[in-house]
Order: structure tokens, then C-alpha cells, then sequence
């Protein structure tokens, strides 16, 4: 369970206040703040900015959004979506995987290897997102717009082609799935959220991180770490959320453009993501980071442990089987 601490929700319900003072006044603009995890120069945070300032434009200025990047609201990004519900903040740049200690579905996106590809994700989204739609309903919101990470990566101090020296290697983790995937290989996952990884990395609180390349950059990993697995294991969506409250002191006009600018820029937004994450390998390596080259015989053998983690969802989740199965059937695997 997520405790929302005096200081977050006091900085939340400012920012709400502030966010819902001019709604409801005929011709009034309104003014609404977005929070996001992630900092300057992130590709989501470059999204959520570029989709500010599209909906000032496309309102002549009627809705007006604020990005507030790197966490500077108060909130941690498993909060994000308990803070939209309750109104503590009227949008968020909210990491759906991070969500899974009070919604299980949202970590279907990051079952170990069930995604290998961007292509892959956009897949599951035809059958999945729905789901997430009636999720962000039940919880007092409305999705914008939804963009992806890249595959994940594991980094690590040690170079190896063997699984077995990846045992009791201390390595962060964002979420659950992700957390059991490691320590399925035999590591001692962490879970930390991202404003306390730097910190973690610094005092030896962990050994390894496993995430996305375009972290990787943000988080400067080649002050810490040395290796880069790129694995793939697992992937991610953001999802921009705003409270029905505030979208239903919109008017009609502003919800229609405001939807529309949505589904219009969100295929920008995935080449955005994809073509950072590509630009991230580049920089890593630049800076002295090694990219490992994964002999088949280890990757077959992390799918192989890992295989009863999606097993165990399925049994946990069950709205999750038909639409994994649908998936599967796509993309021509079983």
C-alpha cells in the first residue's frame, strides 16, 4: 500500500488547487498541472511537453498544461496513479508496470520475454488497452495518450556468459514482475523508485539496475557500472492520465480537441521513444559502457527460469489469459 507522506500531499493538493481555481468560469482558461517522474531531457518528459503545448495551441490557449518533470511535485511514480484518482495532482505521466501493487493487470506489459520488440508491444496494445481504459475509469481517470519505454536492460559491475554468476548480485528493480525475473536468475532484487536510485548506486544499497537504455542515460550509469546485458526481458508503457473531475469541468469543445490531439500525436510519441532509446545505446557506450554480447545459451536458459513467473500471472490475473492469448496468436507464438 502506497502512504502518501504530509509534504506530498499537501505539494498535491496545491498544485490541484491551483490547477481547478479557473474551471467552471464561463471563457476562463484553464490551468492544469502534470507530474512526471521523469526528468528534463527524458523522451517522456519531451512528450508530455510536446502534448502541453499542441493542446494550448488547439484551445487557442482555453487549457493550458504544466509538465512538472523529475518528481519536483512531491509524488514518486508509484504514486501517480492513487494521487490522479484522488485529486491530488490533476494529471500524471503514470508508468503503468509501477502501478501493479494495486492493479495486477498493468504488469502484463513486462511479463519476462513475452515482448521482444516495439512492434510486439504495439500488438498486445490492440487487445490490452482496452483493459487499461476501463482500469483508468475505475480509478477516477481518463487515459490521453500512451507511449512506450524500450526493452529492458540489466547493467551490471561483471562481465560473464554464465548465468550462475549473476547469483546474489544486489540489482534495482521498478516493479514486481521484475523483482520475481531476477531473482528467478538468481539475483536479490531491490525495489527502489527512481529519485532514490542514484543514491543506492552510490553507497553499494545495489550492485546493478535493471531497466531501459534511455534510463541508463539519465541515471548516468557509467559512473556506477560497467556492463550492459540487453536483454529485453521485459517493457513498459507510460500512460498521461487526468482526473475525471478536472476533465469533466472541461467543456465539450476542449474535451473533443483535447482527446483528438491525443490519438493524433501518439504515434510520434512511440518514434520519439523508440529513436531515443537507439540513441542511448550509442551514448552509453560512448561513455565507456560495454555492450555484452548474450550467448543464446544463456538467453535460452534466463526464458527457461523465468517461464513460471507468466505462468503464475495468468493463474493470478485471469483477465490477463485471453488477452495474452490473443497476443500470441498474433504475432504467430504460443
Amino acid at each position: 500500500m502506497v502512504t502518501l507522506n504530509r509534504r506530498t500531499v499537501l505539494a498535491g493538493a496545491a498544485a490541484f488547487a491551483t490547477s481547478t481555481a479557473l474551471i467552471g468560469r464561463a471563457g476562463a482558461a484553464t490551468s492544469i498541472d502534470l507530474s512526471t517522474a521523469w526528468p528534463e531531457g527524458n523522451p517522456h518528459t519531451e512528450n508530455a511537453k510536446a502534448f502541453a503545448a499542441k493542446i494550448a495551441e488547439a484551445t487557442n490557449g482555453e487549457v493550458n498544461i504544466t509538465v512538472h518533470s523529475g518528481g519536483s511535485l512531491g509524488f514518486k511514480g508509484p504514486e501517480h496513479l492513487r494521487a490522479v484518482r484522488d485529486g491530488l495532482v490533476p494529471m500524471a505521466d503514470v508508468l503503468a508496470t509501477q502501478q501493479v501493487g494495486d492493479v495486477p493487470f498493468l504488469g502484463i506489459e513486462n511479463l519476462p520475454f513475452l515482448l521482444s520488440s516495439a512492434d510486439d508491444l504495439r500488438a498486445l496494445h490492440k487487445y490490452a488497452r482496452p483493459k487499461f481504459e476501463e482500469i483508468a475509469a475505475e480509478y477516477n481517470q481518463k487515459i490521453l495518450y500512451m507511449a512506450p519505454w524500450s526493452g529492458q536492460a540489466i547493467y551490471l559491475k561483471v562481465e560473464t556468459d554464465k548465468l550462475e554468476d549473476f547469483a546474489g548480485i544486489k540489482i534495482r528493480t521498478a516493479d514486481k514482475n521484475t523483482l520475481d525475473l531476477v531473482n528467478s536468475l538468481g539475483m536479490s532484487g531491490v525495489l527502489i523508485p527512481w529519485g532514490e536510485l542514484a543514491q543506492a548506486l552510490a553507497t553499494g544499497r545495489v550492485d546493478g539496475v535493471s531497466t531501459s537504455v534511455i534510463s541508463g542515460v539519465d541515471g548516468k550509469f557509467w559512473e556506477f557500472l560497467d556492463y550492459i546485458y540487453p536483454t529485453d526481458h521485459t517493457w513498459a508503457s507510460q500512460m498521461v492520465t487526468i482526473n475525471l473531475d478536472t476533465w469533466n469541468g472541461l467543456g465539450a469543445d476542449a474535451q473533443s480537441t483535447i482527446e483528438q490531439v491525443g490519438k493524433d500525436m501518439e504515434a510520434g510519441f512511440w518514434a520519439n521513444s523508440i529513436g531515443k532509446a537507439e540513441a542511448s545505446k550509442k551514448i552509453l557506450v560512448e561513455n565507456g559502457m560495454t555492450m555484452v554480447d548474450i550467448p543464446a545459451d544463456m538467453m535460452a536458459e534466463m526464458q527457461e527460469r523465468t517461464a513460471p513467473i507468466r505462468e503464475e500471472f495468468v493463474e493470478r490475473v485471469p483477465d490477463a489469459g485471453p488477452i495474452i492469448d490473443a497476443y500470441l496468436k498474433d504475432v504467430g507464438r504460443k
